[in-house]
């Protein structure tokens, strides 16, 4: 365990800035995708628009962070193009906070989320991929640590925002004092669209005027969170300096810091590595790949797709469970229940950070996953109890928090790091969390709140099963691996013994 730990600490000193600045920008990314949902009503205000027409403004967020995911890849051929991308996208995260309290249309908003989403969606991929490329087999270590800043930065955005929040409505109209809602219904509504915007239920009780004198302060908060996230930018500009990248000399050094390559083969940038979505589908590519590679892929996304949906669906709407019969839990209450599970989430992180090195991927997610299920069939034994339901809610947030970047760097391993595995897991992972949050949405409306925990049981089982096969093409893909390789020696015996 000494050497390892020896090996560990040598690879991130000679890479420590690439890590850290690969890290900022997951912080960067986390401080973008929590400050939505708490600060919505406000925005509803700033623009004067309605609560359904509000709410487009989280679709526009979310389908462009896919959209980003997918495109990510185009950037990964080599470290100059990725980090003018990365400097070019926390740069646009502080630009969309600085510009968005002069948004007064609630177009120019989704505009204005739709460019923090495509953003945000390139970040996402890139930070995965130039990890994944440093360290390699070393990588879940890594992963788990960037993972963790996505957290963190989840936690920071809503701590700076809550000062700013209007504590009663913030438009006053010629008859507000009458039919305005309570402070109360206020942060009731604030508390069912902070999970990214899933609002169910009958909240159009709410008379929320468009038109009259706006107060809100909020403004203020996105000032400070640009003004947080701006270090980030700069960080990558100095490993852009670092790698002698900001230079127009021809006779420059190599572009590509030595360090960075040199657990990679001397094609890994060539086209043969990571790619995008276009170069995965590139024949030349896929031609005498055996069945199991493909497989592998889809079922490597199809986890993701499940999980980090499990992980949107009830941070949506276990606020809107807890205060639905038979819980009836109070809004103040029952609004700490997403604020635990996102903090649960990052402790979890956190402390696999440890346990990735302690312990291999595939050990880690048949604990996580299993876990995942057990909390999921306990939470529907003990639907009527509040205690057990932050209980579940803490211990839910803890299992599934290693599967995504536990996941990434199993299958890579799988793979020996020559596919588009991260390209494929990171945007199926986007594309689970938007698609079964709308899937779970309509199924609440039409069966009840109940439902909600069914869903996210069933999804965890099919999940499970899934990673079981998944260990199975990978038993099969090894020895078809090691097959073609023993094959491929017998071949070449011939001629070097007649040479």
């Amino acid at each position: 365990m000494t050497l390892m730990d020896e090996r560990i600490c040598s690879l991130f000193k000679r890479r420590w800035q690439q890590t850290l600045t690969y890290w900022s920008a997951f912080f960067s990314f986390g401080l973008c995708i929590a400050f939505l949902g708490p600060t919505v009503l406000d925005l509803r205000c700033q623009t004067q628009s309605t609560l359904q027409q509000i709410t487009w403004v989280f679709f526009s967020q979310q389908f462009f962070l896919l959209v980003g995911s997918s495109l990510g890849g185009l950037f990964k051929r080599t470290l100059s193009s990725s980090l003018i991308a990365l400097f070019c996208c926390t740069l646009i995260i502080s630009f969309v906070f600085a510009i968005i309290p002069l948004c007064n249309h609630v177009l120019l908003l989704s505009v204005a989320m739709a460019i923090a989403g495509l953003a945000m969606g390139v970040i996402d991929t890139i930070a995965n991929l130039q990890l994944v490329k440093l360290y390699q087999k070393d990588s879940a270590i890594f992963l788990q640590a960037l993972h963790f800043f996505i957290g963190l930065g989840a936690l920071v955005s809503p701590l700076v925002a809550d000062p700013f929040l209007a504590e009663d409505s913030c438009v006053l109209g010629a008859n507000w004092t009458a039919n305005s809602p309570s402070s109360s219904d206020l942060q009731h509504l604030r508390n069912s669209m902070a999970g990214h915007g899933a609002v169910i239920g009958n909240i159009s009780q709410y008379p929320l005027h468009t038109e009259g004198l706006v107060i809100t302060r909020v403004s203020y908060a996105f000032w400070i969170m640009a003004l947080i996230n701006l270090p980030v930018p700069a960080a990558v500009l100095t490993l852009m300096y670092h790698e002698r990248l900001l230079s127009c000399s021809r006779n420059n050094p190599l572009l590509i810091d030595r360090d960075s390559l040199s657990s990679t083969s001397p094609t890994s940038d060539s086209g043969q590595g990571h790619g995008s979505w276009i170069g995965c589908f590139n024949p030349a590519k896929l031609r005498g790949r055996p069945a199991s590679f493909f497989i592998l892929h889809a079922l490597g996304g199809a986890i993701l797709f499940i999980t980090d949906g499990i992980i949107g669906s009830y941070a949506g709407f276990v606020y809107t469970y807890a205060v639905s019969p038979p819980l009836l839990m109070g809004h103040k209450t029952a609004g700490c229940l997403d604020s635990t599970f996102w903090a649960s989430i990052t402790i979890g992180r956190l402390a696999f950070i440890y346990l990735s090195y302690r312990y291999t991927a595939p050990r880690l997610l048949t604990f996580s996953l299993v876990g995942v299920i057990l909390v999921q069939c306990l939470l529907l034994i003990f639907y009527t109890s509040c205690v057990f339901l932050f209980i579940g809610t803490c211990v839910l947030g803890l299992c599934i928090s290693s599967v995504f970047p536990s996941m990434l760097a199993f299958t890579e391993d799988i793979l020996d790091y020559k596919g588009c595995v991260t390209t494929v897991l990171v945007t199926s992972a986007s594309t689970g969390e938007m698609v079964l949050q709308l899937l779970v949405g309509s199924v609440i409306q039409s069966q009840g709140s109940y439902s909600f925990l069914l869903c996210c049981t069933i999804s965890s089982f099919i999940g499970f099963c899934l990673f079981l096969l998944l260990l199975y093409v990978q038993h099969s893909h090894r020895n078809c691996h090691t097959e073609s390789s023993q094959n491929t020696e017998l071949k070449e015996k011939p001629k070097t013994g007649g040479s």
